[in-house]
């Protein structure tokens, strides 16, 4: 017999608890971990049962604990257990090892008269034994006749368990005299609270462990071992099958914290709309998917917590793994292809603003299982599923859903707090169409058709990349990366996501699992600004206005934060999902980013230098108004900028890359600080605006300072910060800035420091001094394109152009790029995608098709 052959609604039940998200196993000993024998001195437990429970003692987030009738000492004796699992004794009074020193005299005093009462009992009833405790005695009489044993029984009942101060408690053939307060419930209560455990479960199979069923509530689970009446909801026959469940919850747990098959992050691809995202996995599973809006809560989290978190599935019948997935080329549709099955997904543009749309096309000859398990709220509202006339409905959300699915037939079956619905379909009789539909209780079909929709959603796309000025460098993948930026663009608000997901690893099994759906004002304006480089403005446009309606909030442009929501809001405090395991087992998962409340000083000066590069784009496109090439506005956004860095550049601040540590003041906030004053001087002199006649002195003043302070001898480069020898590969931009020249021996200097010390292969990490946070991170693909640039600018082509093609090289196979890369395991790591990295990729290969000359 295995595991899968216990009672379903017993698995359905351990599978749902084991994803608690901290979880107290707790078990009863005699007849339960161990068979209950003629001589309690030789009941030793199932090795089994050992080792499940010493396994889940070693998982995160995991108690394991034994609450026995025997005295402590005993328990620990016979069990064999290890220390990692907590034993308490004397049905729940024994707890440590000074417990004994805990009962007073004359506690110790009525302890001696029991037990010469009960010694006295036992030698007039053969058979029977006594068993002395450090605050009980107990009386045992399975060894005795049973006219024998109801006869000891009644003398103790009616003798010393009738005093003052004894407690008394009955179980299988032995009842037990206490001079202390015994109650397994009480002691399952108090382990609870001692390890802050969201839900417990328990085995027991005695009528003392009745008080510990009592006890539990909620997403409790209480297993009675054998027959008899009980409170427990569960039932199991045998010490053997509680050895199976304790194997199948331990399994499951583990499962369950390991985030059970995760994909690779590089392999995962990015649907797109103009105002929503989606992930897919290279097997056509919907992973990752948010409504109503990108930064809202996820409907299928598949990503960070496996099938239970929600998913939206596609799989030939017969299975295999798919050829291949692809995006049709210029667009943001992906095709995933097996041998004689293709699943085509995009999302609709055609919709309301309140309605996130999904479309999925099943074509070819072999027969496909859908299975569509939504789970709004990352999981945390139990939903229901109906199967009606047209497709399904999902009961149970704030916000209605339904999935068109005309003439599937479905199967609905609930698993723990949430049902799934799975259908076996024939696109041999013509191409399936499922259209998931949140926001909206509308299941009639669409007013277009569906090849209509698809044909305006990639005209969409496909336009506006035919019109780009891409670099002649790779050109498809320069074309997937610029649709990818553009897929982070959310079109209603204007503001850009730094990232499509939160809480992908940077580590993996480690805790920097960080929210980046919001909009940073530093990569945002970085994104626009590519774009803009591309030849495409309404970015750049559309992200400018947000930034000025945010800062109709804000007393002044100084009290800017670094990110806000899409819509400009602050983020609300920074939060944990307890109940997913996280990527890989990468926990916590988090939502809002406590970012939101640093120092940032450097955000001025990308927002200056995109307003920069706006003006001169306008001017290169034949625009020859003065108001149109700059315009008032964005002038007046300069001019804000400049007043910000006036009043607090010579402040420190947490810089570019978070830490979540003391200020310092940061080589590169000061360089962007510097930046945001030497473009707005520019800017100024081009377009023929009045700069304030401090400005010149202002900027002469920072990078003055920069080339002084930030310069440190003892390791022959620009470093972090002002007080330290630690190198960041950001300090860079003090010669991609141009606030030093490219030719001076400093920079060069600089860059052969951060190539010896940041620069591991393909990846160059950021920094390497201890940050204040545990575990460790990938290399950055932007640190990396940066150390292109800064190759290129020394002269170091041959090595800028080695470094750009292992760039090329970690990208997915659909062409995308997450934020890190650790070189060792050879894998992605961080939020995917990630703009910065392809902006940086971008860049790179712009700075690589230019002639030498034009780089100096």
């Amino acid at each position: 017999m295995s595991a899968q052959d216990l009672p379903q609604e017993l698995r359905r039940a351990l599978s749902t608890v084991a994803r608690e998200p901290r979880l107290l196993v707790a078990s009863d000993y005699d007849g339960t971990l161990a068979p209950i024998v003629s001589d309690p001195s030789k009941a030793t437990p199932h090795w089994e049962s050992v080792s499940a429970l010493r396994a889940l003692a070693g998982l995160t987030g995991t108690t394991a604990a034994v609450i026995s009738g025997r005295a402590l000492r005993d328990l620990a004796a016979l069990s064999r257990l290890p220390v990692e699992v907590q034993l308490i004794g004397s049905h729940g009074s024994e707890f440590d090892i000074g417990f004994v020193h805990a009962i007073d005299a004359d506690a110790k005093q009525l302890l001696r008269e029991v037990y010469e009462v009960l010694g006295d009992i036992s030698a007039d009833n053969p058979g029977t034994t006594i068993e002395v405790k450090p605050a009980s005695v107990a009386l045992h009489v399975r060894n005795a006749a049973p006219e024998i044993a109801r006869r000891a029984l009644d003398a103790a009942r009616q003798g010393p368990a009738c005093w003052v101060g004894v407690q008394v408690t009955e179980g299988k053939a032995v009842i037990e005299l206490a001079v202390v307060h015994t109650d397994k419930g009480t002691a399952l209560d108090t382990i609870r609270h001692q390890h802050g455990a969201t839900a417990a479960v328990f085995f027991g199979d005695d009528v003392t462990d009745e008080k510990a069923f009592r006890v539990l509530s909620g997403p409790d689970l209480g297993i009675k071992v054998g027959d008899g009446d009980s409170l427990a909801k569960y039932r199991v026959d045998s010490t053997e099958t509680v050895s199976r469940a304790l194997a199948y919850l331990l399994e499951e747990r583990r499962t369950w914290l390991a985030g059970a098959s995760a994909p690779r992050i590089e392999r995962l691809t990015m649907l797109a709309s103009p105002r929503s995202v989606a992930l897919l996995t290279p097997d056509a599973t919907v992973t990752w998917f948010c409504h109503p809006e990108p930064d809202s809560a996820a409907v299928f989290a598949h990503l960070l917590g496996g099938p239970q978190a929600g998913h939206f599935s596609v799989a030939p019948q017969r299975p295999g793994l798919p050829l291949s997935q692809r995006y049709v080329d210029g667009t943001m549709t992906v095709e995933t292809r097996w041998a004689s099955l293709q699943v085509t997904d995009y999302l609709p543009h055609d919709v309301s603003p309140t309605r996130t749309d999904l479309t999925r096309v099943i074509t070819g000859h072999a027969k496909a299982v859908v299975t569509f398990a939504p789970r709004p709220e990352f999981g945390q509202v139990p939903v229901s599923i109906e199967a009606v006339t047209g497709g399904l409905r999902v009961r149970g959300t704030n916000d209605p859903m339904v999935l068109r699915s005309r003439g599937v037939r479905w199967t609905i079956e609930n698993e723990g707090n949430h049902d799934v619905a799975t259908a076996v379909v024939d696109p041999s009789e013509g191409p399936v169409m499922l259209e998931l539909r949140c926001g909206t209780n509308d299941l009639e079909p669409s007013r277009t058709s569906e090849a209509e929709r698809r044909r305006i959603a990639e005209s969409y796309w496909r336009d506006w990349s035919n019109a780009l000025d891409l670099p002649p460098l790779k050109p498809d993948l320069m074309k997937r990366s610029a649709l990818t930026l553009r897929g982070l663009v959310h079109a209603p608000s204007g503001s850009i996501l730094a990232a499509a997901t939160t809480s992908l690893p940077e580590d993996i099994g480690g805790v920097r699992n960080w929210d980046y759906r919001y909009c940073w004002l530093r990569d945002a304006a970085l994104t626009a600004q590519a774009l803009v480089t591309l030849g495409s403005l309404e970015e750049a446009d559309q992200f400018l206005g947000w930034v000025h309606r945010v800062l109709e909030t804000l007393p002044g442009p100084e009290r800017l934060h670094p990110l806000y929501t899409i819509y400009g809001e602050t983020l609300p405090p920074e939060a944990v999902i307890d109940q997913l395991p996280g990527y890989a087992g990468s926990r916590p998962v988090r939502v809002g980013n406590a970012a939101n409340m640093q120092v940032q000083l450097d955000v001025f000066g990308p927002i200056v230098d995109l307003i920069s590069a706006l003006a001169h784009a306008r001017e290169k496109k034949g625009i020859t108004i003065p108001s149109a090439v700059l315009p008032d506005a964005d002038w007046e956004l300069v001019c804000a900028m400049v007043s910000a860095v006036q009043r607090r550049w010579t402040e420190p601040d947490h810089g570019i890359w978070e830490i979540r540590g003391n200020p310092r003041h940061h080589v590169y906030s000061k360089v962007m600080g510097w930046l945001t004053v030497d473009r707005a001087l520019t800017l100024a002199k081009r377009f023929d605006r009045e700069a304030d006649p401090a400005w010149e002195s202002l900027r002469e003043t920072i990078a003055d300072e920069v080339r002084a302070k930030g310069w440190n001898d003892d390791v022959q480069s620009y470093t972090a910060a002002y007080d330290g020898t630690d190198l960041d590969a950001a300090t860079l931009h003090i010669g991609l800035s141009g606030l030093i020249d490219p030719s001076d021996p400093r920079f060069a200097a600089t860059v052969v420091a951060t190539e010896a010390e940041l620069r591991s292969g393909s990846t160059v990490y950021r920094y390497h001094h201890d940050d204040g946070l545990p575990g460790g991170e990938g290399g950055f693909h932007l640190c990396a394109a940066w150390l292109v640039e800064a190759y290129l600018l020394i002269g170091k082509r041959s090595d800028a152009e080695a470094l750009f093609a292992q760039l090329v090289d970690v990208a997915g196979p659909t062409g995308l790029l997450s934020e890190e890369y650790d070189p060792i395991a050879e894998r992605s790591l961080g939020n995917h995608p990630q703009a910065y990295s392809h902006l940086g990729l971008l860049r790179c290969a712009q700075l690589l098709s230019q002639p030498v000359q034009a780089l100096v």
